[in-house]
Order: C-alpha cells, then structure tokens, then sequence
C-alpha cells in the first residue's frame, strides 16, 4: 500500500489514540480486534509475505469477534457507548449535565466525534483496505448483522445531529435512566463470590402469566410503582403454598418495569450476610432495585437473618430509597422453633427466653408488606390451566383438556400454577407428535 492509500488508517489510529474518557469502547475483543487490524494494515505498505498473512489473521480475529458478538461494526460502538463506564457517565447518571466538569463534558464531546469518525469506517471498506494490503484477487468477505431496533433511538439522535458531539445531552438523560457499566448492560444480575454478576439471559416469565392471585399482584405491582416513582416503598414478604408463583410474579416485575430503570437483583440465603454491603454499593444509583431472595428461611442457630434485619430496619445509616427487598418462603415464621425453645424454668435456661421466641417469631413482622398465597383451589387450577393453554395455543376440547389438567393434579404435586405449567409443557410436546398425541386420548 502506497502513503497516500494508507493514509484514513493512519488517522483512525491517531483518533483511537486520542481518547480521553470513551476508551473502553474499544476496550473489548472486537474493539482490540479493530484497532490490531488497522496496524496489521498501516504495516502492509512494507509489502512482505509474512505482513500480508498478518493482515488476513488480523481480519479474520476481527470478523470473528463481531460474529461472536452477534452485532454489526456499528451496532457494537454505539453499545460500548450506551454501556460505558468512565468518569463522565458515573457522573451523569448522578448530576445534571450543567453541574458536570467543563472539562468533562469537553471530553465526552470530542470522544463522540472520534467515535463518529470510527464509525464511518465500514466493514465494506476494512475488506476493500485488507484486499489491497494483502495482494488478494477478491475481497474478503463482508460481515454485516442485522440492525438491533433498541439502537433506533441513538442512531436517530446521531443522524438528526450530524455532530456526534453534538448528542452529550440526551446521552446524559440516558445514562440517568438506565445507568452506566454493568446495569446499563444486565437488568438482571446475581450477587456471586462478592461481585455482581450479569445475567444475560433472565427469565421470560411475563406478570400477566400468573392467574388467580390478583389482589397479590395489584398490592405488588403498586408497591414496585411506588419505588420506580421515588416514593416510599415498602419490603416485601411473598409466602405460601409452593408452586403458587410467588417467584414468577418477582421475576415478572423485570419485563414490565426494566426499560423504566427497574434492576433485579438475587442474593442467595448463604450470602445474606453480604447485604449491607450490597446496599451501600447501590445507595447513590439513579436506578431502583429489588434484592430478591428466593425461599427464605433460616433454621434454629441460623443468625445471618440479622444482616437482614439491619437492611430491612436499617441502623444509623440512612435507608436507602432506592432498594427494597422482596423475599418469598413456603414459610409465615421465617426462623425455625421448636417447642423446646419456649422458655421453662430451669437453670439451665435463659432468663428473658421469651423475648428470643418473640425475636423469632417477629421476624416476618419487619416486612413492611406480607402478600399471603393460598393454595390453588380446582376453579383456580382449572382457570391456570385454560390461560396456559390459550398462551400455547394448544387446540384441545375445554373438557379434555380438564380432565386430563385434573388428572395430572392427582397423579403429581397437586393443583398448584407449577404443576399447571408442567402439565400444559408436557401436554404441547405430546400433541406435536412427541409422545404421541394418541396416548393422551387413552388416559381420558
């Protein structure tokens, strides 16, 4: 490759460079991938053997990248902008654009014109660029990747302003809504070995999937409201008969109320302890949160409880208005007694054993909302089962499909929404020829 040919790499290279805030755009396997293949380029011009094969290796790691990624050279950018964590996001996901550093925000606009010029350089050119560099006859071929419609707003936003620099603003007001770094990125996460882990693909479960427990879904749903709102909302205690859908109704919170800044967040019972700390990591986040514990319960010697009790009380700490926790249990008094706690006179026994029964026994109490889930009756079941039916679009005679439904309840684990959910799964398979559509006809 001559100078003059050469010479658009050279300056991408020279703008990649000149990045002060936005690095970590380019931080990833594609962006590294990018930017080792513009040198394997701009290297070309010595016009040897070994460069010409460094070339098409370089490219290669490039395209196989974007296919690992699953996205376009351009869906990836404007990503890796969306996520970014760097000094300018974390602080415009807390303050308003005027109250940010001059400097900072000068950063951030000449990053985005950088970004805009790295942009341009298309996939088609990279091909055209390493067929030349490599002395090839025909051009490698072209990734490409169907345009993600979620980035529809940011591509709209950067056109109508040819200037990227020009989109600091409504990128800010993006960042103060859905945050920066790993919650920009995951809606769900796990709190794993002391981090926060992303979950990259949550449950699908919708709210509207659980029937029959509506008075519980409208308290829940109007205490989440009043959360996303900045109001004050309240902990939450799910329990009851198993299989009713206490932890489907949490999940489903997500889907409903994840574009609006909602981020779910499961602890594990063994890692209670830690919850203090999560809090703290969290308090000053634009974001709303639900620590979700699933099947809680805690035996007689048990006393991790106690870091919940301080999460849930708080200490001299403010308490965080942007967390809550929502925990579920087949339990209304979460730690275990036994009636051999209950206080007899001996010597052997403490003196105030009543106020331990009481401490125990009171512990569900710090919930500030109890949602109490019953065990399904046949008319529920039955309701259950023709709305998963419907979903599934399973075509069976409404008394077949009963019959067979109540004949599952009795032959499994009751009538329950699980059970329902597992009798409608199995029956879809069977009437696509799976296990036999005829053999379903046999039992009724």
């Amino acid at each position: 490759m001559n100078t003059h040919a050469i010479a658009p790499v050279q300056t991408l290279l020279h703008q990649a460079a000149s990045l002060l805030v936005y690095q970590t755009v380019l931080s990833d396997a594609p962006g590294q991938a990018f930017l080792a293949l513009l040198q394997t380029i701009r290297h070309a011009e010595r016009n040897t053997a070994a460069d010409n094969t460094e070339c098409l290796h370089a490219y290669g790691n490039w395209f196989s990248a974007l296919a690992d990624c699953k996205q376009s050279w351009q869906d990836y950018l404007l990503t890796q902008v969306l996520n970014a964590d760097n000094p300018f996001t974390q602080q415009a996901q807390r303050s308003a654009l005027q109250d940010i550093s001059p400097a900072l925000v000068a950063a951030a606009r000449h990053d985005l014109q950088v970004l805009q010029q790295i942009y341009t350089c298309s996939s088609d050119q990279l091909s055209q660029w390493v067929k030349v560099a490599a002395h090839l006859t025909n051009s490698p071929v072209v990734w490409s990747y169907e345009e993600a419609a979620n980035l529809d707003w940011l591509r709209s936003t950067f056109h109508e302003a040819p200037d990227w620099g020009d989109g600091v603003e409504p990128l800010a007001a993006h960042y103060r809504k859905q945050g920066v770094g790993l919650f920009a990125q995951y809606k769900a996460l796990q709190w794993q070995a002391g981090q926060l882990i992303g979950i990259g693909s949550p449950d699908r479960v919708q709210v509207t999937d659980l029937v029959g427990y509506d008075a519980q879904k409208e308290a829940l749903l109007k205490n989440t409201a009043f959360l996303l709102k900045g109001y004050p909302a309240l902990h939450v205690l799910l329990y009851g008969s198993r299989g009713s859908g206490k932890s489907s109704l949490v999940k489903g919170l997500l889907h409903r109320y994840g574009d609006d800044g909602l981020r779910l967040i499961e602890v594990a019972k063994a890692a209670l302890a830690d919850l203090p700390a999560i809090v703290e990591q969290l308090r000053d986040l634009p974001q709303k949160f639900i620590i979700f514990v699933d099947d809680l319960s805690f035996e007689e010697d048990d006393d991790v409880y106690k870091a919940l009790k301080v999460v849930l009380e708080g200490n001299l700490t403010a308490r965080s208005q942007n967390v809550v926790v929502y925990a579920t249990s087949n339990r209304r008094h979460l730690i275990r007694e036994f009636f051999g706690d209950r206080p007899r006179p001996s010597d052997g026994d403490e003196v105030h054993a009543w106020d331990t029964v009481q401490e125990k026994l009171s512990f569900s109490d710090r919930f500030g909302l109890t949602l109490t889930f019953e065990p399904a009756n046949q008319t529920t079941y039955l309701q259950i089962i023709h709305h998963l039916a419907k979903q599934a679009d399973i075509q069976l005679d409404a008394e077949a499909l009963e019959f067979q439904a109540l004949q599952w309840a009795t032959r499994h684990n009751g009538r329950s929404g699980r059970s329902a959910r597992q009798f409608i799964d199995f029956l879809s398979a069977e009437l696509t020829g799976v296990g036999g559509a005829a053999e379903g006809k046999d039992r009724k």
